[in-house]
């Protein structure tokens, strides 16, 4: 009795909609003023000192494991929870279980294998035809999936403002749509590093395929591997939230050393805005091992100490909260298919992460930001106003 009592007082306080609890006894309570939005049925229950301990970790478990089930939006519910100040979720008490991680370059290679070497198909059955993997730019709001990720590829470009024969350098370049994109439409010499065996080979049949051998190359590489070389352009989307909090400033160090003097790069990557979102313990292990999310002023600090320029800095938190929404309508299709293929409990992990990024989003608990910086600040040969961005993507 005891026990259920502490689930009332934690769950009362846990979100700013109405929701209705199921015990592990069969007895249902409403909670908040209103019709429930949502239902939450606990099968058993959970040791009180795991859910206060780590509750992100133990709810998440749950649910991979059906000792949870959820009625209704799993983003709606944990949208509210971040937004509900008083939440015991979204407490962070629970650094101090976290182990403490390495982001070496043995380490790295095997936290960025885990994710993205899942398989292709996996991530072919819900992401975009251009395999791209990342916070989407919609220009308009009935923008396909795929138009609004060449829209982010194009969007970037245009802020390097690159002159043809220039030399791009793409950090954790992914499945190779930008590099591609950059060779094909803007006419640069690419090279994309990155650590995944399958979007490496994925990449190496793109550039085949668009007959581009001559101007595009593909490198199995991490970024402190890239020395002595000099490139007019860097971009990396998506990476600095894998370098680890102890690297970022190494990561910088290293765009600015590898960028010719008055080059430019265009940094995109997930922070948070009033603090940093650190290290989440689900997200940790079953998603993204060794993801560190840092905080905007974190990251200019170490821009600011590596010596280079910032220039322009863009948040697009609400085109990756449609993103993740986009991401999450394809793979509720192919949920069976998945868990037939990769067991249940996997594919509840997916669903789970999907719509729990999306709320992440939606809250305003995490952003995305492009951070545009320049080696050196004179003579940099960029347009006034972000105007000719848009009027390039509008011709």
């Amino acid at each position: 009795m005891l026990e259920k009592n502490i689930y009332r007082h934690l769950l009362s306080r846990a979100f700013d909609i109405p929701v209705t609890v199921t015990y592990w006894d069969g007895k249902t309570e409403a909670y908040g003023n209103g019709e429930p939005q949502v239902g939450i049925s606990f099968k058993e229950a959970i040791p009180v000192k795991q859910l206060t301990n780590q509750p992100t970790l133990t709810l998440g478990e749950a649910y991979m494991q059906g000792i949870i089930d959820i009625k209704g939006s799993i983003q709606e519910l944990v949208a509210s929870a971040y937004r509900n100040a008083g939440s015991f979720i979204t407490d962070k008490g629970f650094a101090k279980f976290l182990p403490k991680m390495s982001h070496s370059e043995e380490a790295s290679k095997k936290d960025i294998r885990k994710h993205y070497d899942i398989g292709n198909d996996f991530y072919r059955t819900w992401l975009d035809k251009t395999m791209t993997y990342s916070c989407a730019y919609f220009e308009h709001d009935d923008d396909s999936l795929e138009t609004a990720q060449m829209n982010k590829v194009r969007h970037i470009l245009y802020k390097l403002h690159p002159t043809a024969g220039g030399r791009l350098l793409d950090i954790g370049s992914g499945w190779g749509t930008l590099i591609i994109a950059a060779a094909k439409e803007f006419h640069l010499k690419t090279v994309g590093i990155t650590l995944s065996q399958e979007q490496y080979d994925y990449t190496l049949e793109q550039i085949k395929a668009n007959h581009l051998e001559d101007q595009v190359e593909v490198r199995m590489s991490d970024y402190r591997d890239v020395k002595d070389e000099k490139f007019d352009y860097i971009t990396s989307v998506g990476m600095f939230e894998h370098v680890g909090k102890e690297n970022l400033g190494l990561y910088f160090k290293t765009i600015q050393k590898l960028l010719t003097t008055n080059g430019r790069a265009l940094i995109h990557g997930i922070t948070g805005q009033h603090q940093g979102v650190g290290v989440d313990p689900f997200l940790n292990k079953y998603i993204f091992p060794g993801g560190y999310i840092p905080h905007v002023a974190e990251n200019l600090v170490h821009i600011m100490e590596a010596g280079l320029q910032l220039t322009d800095l863009e948040p697009l938190r609400r085109h990756y909260q449609l993103t993740l929404e986009h991401w999450y309508h394809n793979y509720h299709k192919v949920f069976d298919q998945t868990a037939k293929l990769y067991g249940k409990d996997f594919a509840r992990m997916w669903d789970l992460y999907l719509q729990g990024a999306a709320a992440s989003f939606e809250a305003g608990n995490i952003d995305v930001m492009q951070f545009l910086l320049t080696n050196g600040p004179s003579g940099v040969k960029l347009p006034m106003t972000r105007n000719y961005i848009y009027e390039q993507e509008t011709n």
